[in-house]
């Protein structure tokens, strides 16, 4: 893979919804420790108080996973799974905070909310991943992060499990980035300087 665009990250935001786990299920176990930035992922997920997703992840990754919860801090090295039912929204003083504001797109958590919210703060130093999924939600926060100066990577439609998420956001924005699941991986790694 060609040498990063990217100067310096210090949060790398992951959306996704149908298909996307498997992708993730296939870069997490292969992920080495992290130092420099922090992971937050961002799934479509039911609305209940099930941490089976927290736990499979757990299993999966070398990086340590940080439960959620109202005003914790985000810190390098770590990453963060938005819980179910709770948009995760990004304060300026590396908080992350749940609202239960209306679902956005179906969904809460919402890709489009936490992708804004964390472009908002986070700017240049941001890199937004948008997996598979099948509806519209993504595309605006991607191309907010865009906006902000963040760099933003999708999913190769051809390597998605439902290519939809991923065809809306490139149809709607420029990407830097489109990148198969294997490329991903390469691409994560190789923002850790």
């Amino acid at each position: 893979m060609e040498e990063s665009k990217v100067k310096k990250c210090k949060v790398v935001i992951i959306g996704g919804s149908a298909g996307s786990l498997q992708a993730l299920l296939q870069i997490l176990p292969q992920l080495p420790p992290i130092r420099s930035f922090a992971i937050v992922i961002v799934l479509h997920r039911k609305s209940t108080d099930d941490t089976a997703l927290e736990n499979l992840i757990k299993l999966k990754s070398k990086i340590p996973v940080f439960s959620v919860e109202d005003k914790v801090p985000l810190r390098a090295g770590f990453l963060y799974i938005a819980p179910s039912n709770y948009h995760l929204l990004f304060e300026k003083n590396g908080i992350l905070a749940l609202d239960t504001s209306e679902k956005i797109n179906y969904s809460r958590p919402s890709i489009d909310v936490s992708f804004e919210s964390a472009s908002e703060v986070y700017q240049t130093d941001l890199v937004g991943i948008l997996l598979s999924g099948s509806n519209t939600d993504g595309t605006a926060g991607i191309k907010a992060i865009q906006e902000a100066g963040g760099t933003i990577v999708i999913q190769d439609p051809k390597s998605a499990e439902m290519p939809f998420m991923p065809n809306n956001a490139i149809a709607n924005t420029i990407p830097d980035y489109v990148l198969n699941v294997q490329q991903l991986l390469d691409f994560i790694i190789l923002l850790d300087k």
